[in-house]
């Protein structure tokens, strides 16, 4: 669960926390750690050498199953597409990262980058649409949305990083 359980997807406020995310300072060095809400203990942020992550949205917590499921994702992948287009406005064609490569590396007991470990950890699987660097400044943005099961809610996140936002090296076997 992330503090932005049972709000309703704003699309003007994820491209203010977005670029409230790209004013912020970024850790130079430390370890990755995930911040939480001090009352409730729901995901806020995680951040880590280069890099911050937030929730932006996230769906009703109830498991779904069959149509309801396949229409919570729609309604999700509309949105991301929204945010997206908005974003594209600004900076231009996104590119996809895949995520998917870091779970595999994590589940063979590889090492995963940082930025990575920490999307995983929050159970923000979904791909990143990517930009970066951005115009006149040493950031990259990635935005997501994805679930680690049926059973949990859908998290739109966003990521800014000091570094490039690619995909890690796939595992030898694939």
């Amino acid at each position: 669960m992330t503090v932005r359980a049972g709000e309703p997807f704003d699309l003007v406020r994820a491209v203010a926390d977005i670029d409230a995310l790209l004013a912020s300072p970024l850790p130079a060095t430390g370890p990755t750690v995930a911040e939480g809400d001090p009352a409730t203990g729901e995901w806020v942020a995680s951040e880590g050498e280069g890099f911050r992550i937030v929730p932006l949205w996230e769906s009703d917590p109830e498991g779904l199953r069959g149509a309801e499921w396949d229409e919570a994702e729609e309604a999700a992948e509309a949105r991301l597409a929204s945010l997206v287009a908005e974003l594209e406005s600004r900076w231009g064609p996104h590119r996809q990262v895949a995520v998917h490569v870091a779970l595999l590396l994590e589940q063979d007991g590889d090492a995963v980058p940082p930025l990575f470990e920490a999307l995983l950890r929050q159970d923000c699987y979904g791909d990143l649409a990517a930009w970066g660097p951005l115009p006149g400044q040493d950031r990259w943005v990635g935005v997501s949305v994805g679930r680690s099961d049926g059973d949990a809610p859908l998290v739109m996140a966003a990521v800014v990083s000091d570094r490039p936002v690619v995909a890690p090296d796939p595992p030898s076997w694939l």
